[in-house]
């Protein structure tokens, strides 16, 4: 956990989220600003600030996230209509909070846009 990572602090329940999906793993909880009808947010437990900060042996870890984003969309419904996933890496690509994190996006007619 890093102190002052507002994901490791949900996480660690010592600010509240409305968790959807838990494991050993991953943790998967509602975004507070949705863009979408369903828009939840897949993190794994361990502190990954981007993307940059992965390796080879993150991979199964890594791997899983997508795993727990195919059950949370089955959970919400969500997977025969479709959905997004979405990896934000740095600022520039509006990454906001750097604890890496998969946003599941669905309930709404998607564009080619990006988003």
């Amino acid at each position: 956990m890093t102190s002052d990572c507002i994901f490791c602090k949900i996480i660690a329940g010592e600010i509240p989220g409305q968790f959807v999906y838990q494991d050993e793993q991953v943790v998967a909880f509602r975004d507070i600003h949705p863009i979408a009808p369903t828009h939840i947010l897949i993190a794994p437990r361990k502190h990954f600030d981007s993307v940059h900060h992965v390796d080879a042996s993150d991979e199964p870890l890594l791997g899983h996230l997508f795993t727990a984003a195919r059950l949370i969309a089955e959970q919400e419904k969500v997977s025969q209509s479709g959905y997004r996933l979405v990896v934000n890496t740095g600022a520039g690509a509006g990454q906001t909070v750097f604890h890496i994190h998969m946003h599941l996006l669905a309930g709404k007619p998607m564009s080619d846009k990006l988003v």
